[in-house]
């Protein structure tokens, strides 16, 4: 391995590993790594998956990828030899800005097991040149700047693939850009194929910032994920993106499927299409219509989609539910109306109910119903998740087709999770019970046997508090805060949105300051961790966010509440700052309002790493909780089935709740205080108070005081080391249920059937 390296870095640069900097063997390590890939056969079979969505948050590779090759610990220990560490050269990889959060996370921990399974499938999707945004945390605010990526030394493999995309306006001639997927201890190799155009014009984005001429379809269509769609334009922009992704996507399937020799007219037999949530869902109308291109019928061609594709649902908000009005849709693909018309008349012809119809009588098309029509399966991610789709938001639709819904409980990859972003775990867990949990999780139950040795929990109590103090010196390093890792670390990392309740977490934060200011000392100093991006144009969460930066502040200031308190925004949270944070996390804050959650990822992650959960019964904390038992998690607020009964009956009014309880009135109030509002800006805290007391959409006030309850508790408990490290050891060991690996061996026994 050292000769190989050596060999690189002098092709590549002219002086062996030596003499080059960090950043040049970080290059000669990406060419070496994709080498080694290029010489590595595609994984084959009769049938193969395309699992096509909008993100695919895949991360920093070079590491997860050389773990997976195998080539990890050598490299590591070759540069060693060198006065080299691979860690601080992986800090000039650019993270590839591909995903905005769970889902595209997910996409990615997917990608990965497929792989490592030897399991035929690539992922689809769009080759976005800033990403979502970098966040900036400027005078309490988040600000949105363009986040560039893509640079000479990167993953990306330019492709001869292209095809044609007819847009009303324009036909355009996409480019595809392939990522190599190396799957853990297989020797082949899946691919990420992501489209893109080369009249994209980088120059229309505004200096630093994410503004951009959104009418400039052919410079415009990958320069951002999810553009900003509070105008129309935004929104046709949308329609763009997802009809070149899908239309690709066709193209390549049917390409590929008739040089694999596969016979078009039983696709299915060769193809499965797993639609994630609905960006991709004009995949079916395409795929009919291009059907018909090569002489089909209307009829073969709806006959052999509806068995070759299947939908993953990824929410039980209805506005995620994605709804295009038809005007919008004609404006961009005309050539796909009259082929969604015949797909809702057929519905109309078949089922009586009209909440079902694809169209709806405002003439606009519902994707999510398309899907469900037209596909063969429906999954949701959570038990509890599928169980609401199929009693409640679905129900209509699983009384019609009982047989197409199924759960298929989300997962993560340990290789990532586990094994690269907390390698001391990984060590202790291999000596404990061997290194076969890395390809079957639920050897991790093997740990159960030494919930009471003292010295492995002591073990695993160091390496806890190694974990934090790298957590510390980090933020130290990066944002300038100054962290006790002697501290609590409670920690609430995730997307910014009203049904997570950060909005809650902010709460207890001016609860524990109003009670270290009345002489109420903890017994340890607690740090408040949160990380999360709030969309541009979602005005509340940035409220938010803005309060825990005024409340970050507030108490960073106060010299009787500084030793005792700390609240930490974490800058741009992104996969690289989740493997710093997650593995030094004490608390695990799960906290959405029961039944709006569908599953949850990061909840697997803290699980996995030791931290305890404080949650609802919400997605899959449910799972979590009946794995490691009443004793072994936190539960605190109102069950789902109360929750979906006060939206049914509108029983809920967050005034009441606020006029007549002291103690909330007081902390809700506290966002409008003199305090706050001296750092804070007027417009922003007015606008959440008043949403909070006037609407509380995602009933906080609801759980405020049993989350206060059950969090001061656990904050108690923390302090019986021996029983806390048992609770952390029992979590680590009922992990394995929340492997990406089985998620995605349920996927291919009850949906793909591949090989």
């Amino acid at each position: 391995m050292e000769q190989r390296i050596e060999e690189v870095m002098r092709k590549n640069f002219g002086r062996g590993i030596d003499q080059c900097t960090d950043e040049e063997i970080l290059k000669g390590l990406l060419v070496m790594t994709k080498e080694e890939m290029a010489n590595r056969p595609a994984i084959s079979g009769k049938k193969k998956v395309y699992y096509i969505s909008a993100e695919f948050l895949i991360g920093k590779l070079l590491s997860n990828n050389l773990i997976n090759l195998g080539m990890y610990e050598d490299v590591k220990e070759v540069l060693k030899r060198h006065n080299k560490e691979l860690s601080l050269i992986e800090e000039y990889e650019p993270e590839p800005s591909l995903g905005n959060g769970g889902l595209g996370r997910l996409a990615a921990c997917f990608l990965d097991s497929i792989a490592t399974l030897g399991l035929p499938g690539d992922g689809v999707g769009l080759n976005y040149h800033y990403g979502l945004f970098e966040q900036k945390l400027n005078d309490r605010l988040q600000h949105e700047v363009k986040n560039p990526w893509i640079t000479q030394h990167c993953w990306l493999e330019r492709t001869s693939r292209s095809f044609d995309v007819p847009f009303r306006r324009c036909t355009v001639h996409s480019a595809m850009y392939d990522i190599d997927i190396p799957g853990y201890e297989q020797q082949g190799v899946n691919k990420l194929h992501l489209f893109d155009l080369d009249s994209v014009d980088e120059n229309l984005v505004n200096g630093d910032s994410i503004g951009f001429d959104k009418n400039e379809i052919e410079k415009n269509l990958t320069l951002f994920l999810y553009p900003d769609d509070s105008d129309r334009a935004g929104r046709v922009l949308r329609i763009y993106q997802q009809y070149f992704m899908v239309s690709n996507a066709a193209q390549l399937i049917l390409a590929e499927t008739e040089e694999r020799g596969g016979d078009i007219h039983r696709l299915h037999e060769y193809v499965s299409i797993q639609i994630n949530d609905t960006h991709p869902s004009m995949v079916i109308p395409e795929l009919i219509r291009l059907l018909q291109l090569r002489g089909f019928t209307m009829d073969e061609a709806i006959s052999e989609v509806r068995k070759t594709c299947a939908y993953t649902n990824h929410t039980i908000l209805a506005e995620a539910l994605e709804k295009w009005p038809m005007d919008y849709m004609e404006e961009v693909v005309p050539h796909l109306l009259p082929i969604i018309r015949e797909l809702d008349n057929r519905v109309r012809h078949e089922v009586a109910d009209p909440t079902t119809y694809i169209i709806d009588d405002e003439g606009r098309v519902h994707m999510a119903h398309m899907d469900i029509h037209y596909g063969y399966s429906v999954n949701g991610v959570a038990a509890l998740h599928t169980d609401i789709l199929k009693k409640s938001e679905l129900r209509n639709f699983s009384k019609i087709y009982p047989e197409k819904f199924n759960n298929k409980t989300n997962g993560i990859t340990f290789r990532r999770w586990l094994m690269h972003c907390n390698p001391q775990l990984t060590a202790l867990i291999r000596e404990l019970i061997g290194d076969g949990f890395l390809k079957d999780a639920d050897q991790l139950e093997g740990l159960m046997k030494y919930v009471d040795d003292a010295s492995v929990l002591d073990r695993l109590e160091k390496i806890k508090t190694d974990n934090k103090k790298k957590a510390a010196a980090y933020f130290k390093q990066t944002q300038n805060i100054e962290i006790d890792p002697n501290s609590i670390y409670d920690v609430q990392v995730k997307r910014l949105h009203e049904y997570k309740r950060q909005q809650m977490n902010a709460l207890y934060a001016i609860y524990k300051y109003y009670e270290i200011k009345n002489g109420k000392k903890p017994v340890r100093p607690i740090t408040m961790i949160f990380g999360a991006k709030a969309a541009p144009a979602y005005v509340i969460a940035k409220d938010i966010i803005h309060l825990i930066l005024c409340l970050q502040d507030l108490v960073a200031k106060d010299p009787e509440v500084a030793p005792y308190l700390k609240i930490v925004m974490i800058e741009n949270y992104n996969v690289e700052k989740a493997g710093i944070i997650i593995p030094a996390a004490d608390i695990s804050e799960q906290i959405s309002l029961a039944s709006k959650e569908a599953s949850g990822t990061s909840n697997m992650k803290f699980m996995l790493n030791g931290a305890v959960t404080l949650g609802t019964e919400d997605g899959a904390n449910v799972e979590i909780h009946d794995l490691v038992g009443d004793d072994n998690i936190y539960i605190f607020g109102e069950e789902s089935d109360t929750v979906i009964r006060l939206y049914d009956k509108s029983a809920y009014c967050s005034r009441d709740i606020y006029e007549g309880d002291e103690l909330i009135k007081k902390l809700v109030d506290f966002i409008i205080s003199p305090e706050i509002k001296a750092l804070g800006r007027e417009e922003n805290l007015n606008r959440l108070h008043n949403e909070i007391v006037g609407k509380d959409w995602f009933m906080t006030l609801l759980d405020i005081k049993d989350y206060i309850r059950v969090k001061d508790q656990m904050i108690s408990d923390y302090e019986n080391r021996s029983r806390w490290n048992r609770m952390c050891l029992c979590n680590i060991a009922h992990a394995g249920f929340f492997s990406s690996d089985r998620t995605i061996a349920e996927y291919n026994a009850d949906i793909w059937h591949l090989r």
